[in-house]
């Protein structure tokens, strides 16, 4: 049981304006795992106010981006040293498979981290550009106070890809985790608390949508960032547009991942494992959409078939647990209802299906289902599951697999599969989703991630995932006598 009784507000820990009491549980055993305060408005209230302070009077927004830089490195090292603490508490929380936590869950933010400052130290914070009126400065400035929105599905990962780059950027920043995931946001307060960031300018604290919706309105808030469900995401830009508040948004996808004649098998089948079903399905990058010429159709199918049929479906703190459980009873829920959806819509269960997996009466686990005779028009092929769940869709020609994966709300993530490496390049440039791979599917934390479409708008990581939290600044020191 990992129990807390203060909240992480501007840099240090205070006891809660309310009394209620927020209870985490085990999506595994369904038990109680850790208890904390409940965040209320009036703890949003005063995390905002002291980013306010730190950012209008205090000393980060006017430190030199080296002075960040260091302290931010200070921090990248405090955190390498928790890292088994962050996968063991996220495996704890959500239900994420220790291999997974260990292998993503927890090194990734770190990543990211590192990543920024490499990018932060290179950035042109002002530079001198020849203008029509002679040199004209322009410079990066913060953009002020930040709140970062994130959900269950990978914590740190999301908050990271926020904080790390609102930091360097001398923002202030709130933090707002998902209430199903709180219990790693504390570890990383100590961190915070340790590598030494002044007082005010971070803040982490849980609570409900509404608490999320408070601060998204504040008025002491000069930009949101925001990572979750497309529904969640437009509401936040609705009310973003209204306050001309500036915003980004990463959120859902049904990623495509078009397997062209000349794929080896093997890795295919390997990287689907992996890309499709990665953290229990619960991926806004899942590869869900598996697009099969008809030429190799029924070879690629039973080859993901055999693969479903071995996954090992267990406790999430089993090293050899490759599936765990679902974040709760309500996604668990969900899922079931479009596996049952997809049967009704005319879609085959392959391998799968609703039910428990065998041996699993306890936790909110769903059995993996492979659907073939999918149809792209069909929701299990349009909608976001967030599950287990991998759809194979057929084609005729590639120009056809193009049609398919372009044919979606969504544009976040994709893959091509292909021996032809420039071929596979060129077809992933007809895609329209923010990042693709060939053979396999990745982020490179130097380079910008996100949407097109309803998949947002913004991008993460790189010079551009930086430059979100900058306001863009042009001096022109005008020599020229006025024309009048």
């Amino acid at each position: 049981m990992r129990e807390h009784d203060r909240l992480f507000i501007g840099g240090t820990w205070q006891e809660p304006a309310g009394s209620d009491v927020l209870e985490v549980i085990s999506p595994a055993t369904e038990e109680v795992v850790g208890r904390l305060p409940l965040t209320t408005e009036a703890d949003i209230d005063r995390a905002v106010d002291a980013a306010r302070t730190a950012f209008d009077e205090g000393p980060w927004p006017r430190m030199t981006p080296a002075e960040r830089i260091e302290i931010l490195s200070r921090m990248a090292g405090l955190y390498a040293a928790r890292l088994e603490d962050f996968a063991q508490i996220t495996t704890e929380e959500m239900g994420a498979p220790i291999f997974f936590s260990r292998l993503a869950q927890a090194p990734m933010p770190l990543w990211i981290l590192n990543s920024m400052i490499e990018i932060a130290a290179e950035y042109p914070w002002e530079e001198t550009r020849q203008g029509l009126f002679g040199e004209a400065i322009v410079r990066g400035e913060p953009v002020g106070v930040a709140a970062a929105i994130t959900p269950w599905n990978v914590p740190q990962f999301t908050v990271m890809s926020k904080l790390a780059p609102a930091l360097l950027a001398g923002c202030t920043i709130v933090v707002k985790p998902a209430e199903e995931t709180p219990l790693t946001g504390f570890v990383l307060g100590e961190v915070i608390e340790q590598a030494g960031i002044p007082e005010g300018v971070v803040s982490i604290l849980t609570g409900t949508r509404e608490v999320g919706e408070h601060l998204v309105r504040h008025p002491g808030v000069d930009k949101v960032a925001f990572t979750g469900s497309t529904a969640a995401g437009r509401r936040i830009a609705a009310i973003c547009g209204e306050e001309l508040k500036r915003c980004s948004l990463e959120m859902g996808g049904k990623s495509a991942a078009i397997v062209l004649d000349d794929a080896e098998m093997d890795r295919l089948i390997r990287g689907l494992k992996f890309y499709g079903l990665l953290n229990t399905g619960q991926a806004c990058v899942a590869q869900s959409r598996i697009l099969v010429s008809r030429n190799r159709h029924d070879e690629v199918l039973d080859a993901l078939a055999g693969m479903f049929e071995a996954l090992n479906i267990g406790d999430p703190f089993e090293p050899t647990t490759e599936i765990g459980p679902l974040i709760s009873q309500r996604q668990q829920e969900r899922v079931e209802k479009y596996i049952a959806l997809g049967q009704e819509e005319g879609a085959r269960v392959v391998v799968g299906g609703n039910g428990r997996p065998e041996g699993r009466d306890k936790g909110w686990y769903v059995r993996p289902t492979l659907f073939a005779d999918v149809d792209n028009s069909m929701r299990v092929a349009r909608e976001e599951i967030f599950g287990p769940v991998l759809c194979v869709i057929p084609y005729d020609d590639e120009d056809q697999a193009v049609r398919i994966a372009n044919d979606s709300e969504y544009g976040l993530a994709g893959s091509i599969w292909s021996t032809d490496q420039d071929h596979a390049v060129d077809l992933a440039r007809r895609v329209r989703s923010g990042s693709l791979a060939v053979n396999g599917y990745a982020m490179d934390f130097k380079a910008p991630f996100g949407g097109y479409k309803t998949s947002g708008i913004g991008r993460e990581f790189g010079r551009e995932g930086l430059e979100e939290y900058l306001e863009q600044k042009t001096i022109l020191p005008v020599t020229a006598e006025p024309p009048v």
